[in-house]
């Protein structure tokens, strides 16, 4: 048997990825958040909450996944440790970035802010979801759907639950802007040049020893 040496370091790293990516997409949020100039529908939602509510928008995030979570029942789709990891985590990073962000005073801080928080969104995106624990919550009920519906395509699908999220936080006053339509675009590119170099490669196997000759 070869030793578990390569084994352990791999589940190292990707335990040690998965809560750094979700610690920086906790940060991602609270720039731009902090940018004011509009954020990704999911958080224009979570923002619109936290508004009316008076709820912390961390845990917003935190309490609203439990009801997406328990969505997944009927579409048959199993939470990972990363799924859980994700609905706690993310929301205390956002909190906690929030109170120690200066404001982005001037025009061109808030551009850098927003700039930054997308760019480091697509960054822990790939650290978290490329761990390979499972998905968050949200990104969860995309693929529930799809999964239990093959016949609607993933685009659709994602397109549909943010054009919802997003015109339900606009009413509720989340912050909608040039940031929401930069995120739209940027989001997706990002994901494909950082989720290659962020995943982890599953463990190769192990190849059966022959059986010992008979005497």
């Amino acid at each position: 048997m070869k030793p578990s040496g390569n084994g352990d370091r791999r589940l190292t790293r990707r335990v040690t990825q998965l809560f750094a990516g979700l610690v920086l997409y906790g940060v991602s949020m609270a720039l731009t958040i902090e940018s004011a100039l509009g954020l990704n529908p999911w958080d224009v939602f979570h923002e619109g909450l936290s508004e009316v509510t008076g709820i912390s928008f961390g845990w917003v995030v935190i309490l609203l996944g439990i009801p997406i979570l328990l969505l997944w029942i009927p579409l048959r789709q199993k939470p990972g440790f990363g799924t859980l990891a994700n609905l706690v985590v993310v929301g205390f990073a956002v909190d906690a970035a929030l109170t120690v962000l200066p404001a982005g005073g001037t025009l061109p801080a808030r551009i850098g802010y927003l700039v930054g928080g997308i760019l480091l969104n697509g960054l822990a995106t790939g650290l978290y979801i490329g761990s390979r624990f499972g998905p968050g919550p949200r990104d969860g009920l995309m693929t529930g759907i799809v999964g239990r519906f093959p016949r609607l395509s993933v685009r659709l699908v994602r397109t549909t639950i943010e054009l919802l999220v997003l015109g339900a936080g606009f009413l509720l006053g989340g912050t909608v802007g040039i940031g929401t339509v930069a995120y739209a675009l940027a989001i997706g590119p990002l994901v494909h040049v950082f989720l290659p170099w962020c995943t982890v490669k599953p463990r190769p196997a192990v190849p059966a020893e022959p059986a010992p000759a008979a005497a």
